[in-house]
């Protein structure tokens, strides 16, 4: 995948910047101090200390939409940071006789090459998006006034910020207005993000825009004024001098987030498929071929992240059916297996899927995926399902955790895990992960009723 990802996000800019930053922090401090220190302590103590303060400077969460004069504050900031630490470092190193003007010198010359740097990749995106199009964002507008006509100006004045203006769309009578039209359009135009000025539409207009989005994966945002909007968590931005509200703030669209959760993957997995597939496969590979004919490993079509299709594997817990793509296993389903029987209930079956999550298709945690037919039907039929598919699925999830595994027996049962869903992709931390992994592996061990 290339550097500059077309589409909505470039997920890969944020961990290079932290690399390249990373190497002139430390390459510099090989070059001033070579002599004179550990370099193995300095390069742990300053990559450690930049990223924490990165985290806390906010000194990455840089926009399509940042004036250069906020980058320019913010690496001040952060250098000022930084400069603390490095005094630190060699005030607890005193004996190493590095004199102030040879920290100054360094400091100095990082500063220079990190802003370089900085306003160098931010410049060339910008002429990568005027000159070839790319890493843009399609948008329309809903409702027509001073500030919608300020923001499609600025849609369609500044091209190096990456976004298409496809349309806006004036609401006269806000009473009698379909928005069905302007549903069709949106799908059809392939449009990102949803633009809305909250006075031009009615309560109930909101409400089925913010249902369209979350069932449609278009990221929504609000033009701010006196009316209220009901959501747990609102996000300024300011695009040029106008203010804009994000409806729904996802920590995993986090580049650094992003990077810290499928580092955790790999090594989780890794953990799993050497230590505990490498010897258990074989065994249950054995039971499987003793009690019926068939593969050893079950593929199924699911929907993940952006609700694209890959091939999920389990051991095979069932004879093999025709059904099987289409039909949950039921309580006391006749096509499971002795050895399935006890694998399902000790979610032993659910092991291959760490291959997946090596694959990138699925996370550790997440919410689960369900068989394409079932993603179909309950996406016509229950509000915000498609909100799941923000990110990628898991193989455990705190909807399972919390009561809601296994057969689907009634609505309420899809409405409670997607509740659950939800407020894990609103709420993701590292944290929460590792507490969903203990708690599903107590669940494992106790048994749960609907592990069938």
């Amino acid at each position: 995948m290339s550097l500059f990802k077309q589409g909505r996000y470039s997920g890969y800019l944020r961990p290079i910047s932290y690399l390249i930053d990373l190497s002139i922090i430390n390459g510099l401090a090989i070059f001033f101090f070579f002599s004179n220190i550990d370099q193995v302590v300095f390069i742990f103590f300053t990559t450690i200390s930049w990223i924490s303060i990165s985290i806390f400077s906010k000194f990455y969460e840089v926009y399509r939409y940042t004036r250069e004069v906020t980058i320019f504050a913010l690496t001040i900031r952060q250098m000022m940071l930084f400069t603390l630490i490095v005094f630190a470092f060699f005030g607890y190193y005193h004996d190493l006789n590095i004199y102030p003007g040879t920290i100054f010198k360094y400091i100095l010359f990082t500063f220079l090459a990190i802003a370089f740097f900085k306003f160098t990749i931010y410049y060339l995106l910008q002429k990568y998006r005027v000159s070839f199009g790319g890493n843009y964002r399609n948008t329309v507008i809903y409702g027509a006034n001073k500030k919608t006509l300020a923001l499609e100006h600025f849609f369609n004045k500044n091209p190096e910020y990456g976004y298409i203006h496809k349309k806006t769309f004036t609401i006269e009578d806000k009473k009698a207005y379909d928005l069905k039209k302007s549903f069709n359009f949106i799908k059809e135009n392939a449009v990102d993000e949803i633009y809305c000025s909250i006075s031009e539409l009615t309560n109930t207009q909101i409400n089925e825009i913010i249902d369209f989005a979350d069932n449609n994966l278009k990221v929504l945002k609000f033009l701010p004024d006196n009316k209220e909007i009901y959501s747990k968590k609102l996000q300024y931005e300011y695009y040029d001098y106008i203010p804009i509200l994000t409806l729904r703030v996802i920590p995993l669209e986090e580049p650094f987030n992003m990077v810290v959760k499928r580092v955790f993957d790999i090594i989780f997995s890794v953990l799993v498929v050497v230590f505990l597939l490498s010897w258990l496969t074989p065994l249950i590979a054995i039971l499987i071929k003793l009690e019926s004919k068939g593969p050893v490993f079950f593929k199924q079509s699911r929907n993940g992240f952006n609700y694209k299709e890959f091939d999920c594997y389990k051991f095979r817990s069932m004879t093999p059916n025709k059904n099987a793509h289409l039909h949950q296993a039921t309580r006391g389903d006749q096509r499971i297996t002795k050895i399935g029987k006890f694998i399902r209930k000790t979610s032993i079956d659910e092991l291959p899927q760490f291959f997946n999550v090596l694959f990138g298709d699925m996370s550790v945690v997440g919410p689960r995926p369900h068989m394409v037919s079932h993603t179909y039907m309950y996406a016509k039929k229950i509000d915000k399902f498609m909100v799941r598919h923000f990110v990628k699925p898991g193989i455990t999830g705190l909807a399972q955790t919390s009561g809601f595994r296994g057969e689907v027996e009634s609505d309420k049962d899809i409405i409670g895990r997607v509740k659950y869903d939800i407020f894990y992709i609103e709420n993701w931390s590292l944290l929460l992960d590792i507490k969903i992994i203990i708690k599903t592996f107590v669940n494992a061990i106790k048994g749960e009723d609907k592990a069938y």
